[in-house]
């Protein structure tokens, strides 16, 4: 098999589009929308090509199209689903328009999916490249919590995020006025060894939870909770159902060319 396409990636779309009410004969569609809108995410360096721009526009058009008719539909029929929360706040007067209701709709495809694909992949990948930390999990499925906090922490499936200063902070020595623009990079505050003891190192068994992944403060991960449940119940499922589970190869495997979001693209498996 291969850990990625046969369970990474239609997981959490399966899941996202279950809770925002997309019907199960759409959701195909879905995984290719969020692809192409997730490497927008990157930072543009040099003006990407027209195609890259052309695709790019064509995944935004598509998607919220296709969440305009969903919307209008649900109006007619409110659900217990996400899609009819949303409508029904917007219902309630300034809550929310129907232009944050569509951006709303496609935050939660791409950070409801894209992210997590990213989460377990790469706690399959970590877990088999370190049999040792597999044992101890193995050992103990209860663990699973602080597994994929471990995860995250090691191998972080943001790598940085940007924020705008709102007053006067000195970093490293350096003074950071307010207004300026900060990149942070979520991998390396992950590895801070005045936060985590001997940083490169996979651990299952340590406290991880002080890590960056999800962010923090006002715009900490709306679906932290989301992410974590499916990486504990994805890597638990897959290794308990599979104990003999091993790469098929040795070699580092093939890693999706995004620089914001990192996550492997291919990682086949046997058993």
């Amino acid at each position: 098999m291969d850990a990625i396409a046969d369970l990474a990636y239609p997981l959490p779309v399966a899941v996202i589009c279950e809770m925002l009410g997309v019907p199960k004969e759409d959701q195909p569609q879905f995984s290719g929308w969020s692809a192409v809108l997730a490497k927008s995410l990157d930072p543009d360096i040099m003006m990407p090509p027209p195609e890259v721009l052309e695709k790019r526009a064509w995944a935004i058009r598509e998607s919220r199209d296709y969440f305009r008719k969903l919307v209008a539909e649900r109006r007619k029929d409110l659900r217990d689903d996400i899609l009819s929360g949303l409508i029904a706040a917007e219902n309630e007067g300034d809550k929310m328009n129907e232009t944050e209701l569509l951006s709303t709709c496609s935050l939660l495809l791409i950070a409801g999916h894209e992210t997590t694909v990213n989460l377990i992949g790469n706690g399959i990948y970590r877990l088999l490249q370190y049999p040792a930390q597999l044992a101890k999990f193995k050992a103990n499925w209860d663990s699973a919590p602080k597994v994929v906090e471990e995860v995250l922490r090691f191998d972080p499936p943001v790598q940085f995020d940007g924020r705008i200063c709102i007053e006067e902070a000195e970093v490293g020595g350096f003074t950071v006025p307010p207004g300026q623009f900060v990149l942070m990079l979520i991998g390396a505050a992950n590895r801070d060894p005045s936060v985590f003891p001997d940083p490169d190192t996979f651990d299952v068994t340590r406290d991880a939870t002080g890590h960056m992944a999800f962010g923090y403060g006002i715009h900490f991960c709306l679906g932290a909770p989301l992410a974590r449940i499916e990486g504990q119940i994805a890597l638990r499922s897959l290794f308990q159902r599979f104990p003999n589970l091993r790469l098929q190869s040795d070699a580092t495997p093939k890693y999706r060319e995004q620089i914001t979001l990192r996550g492997i693209a291919e990682l086949p498996l046997a058993w």
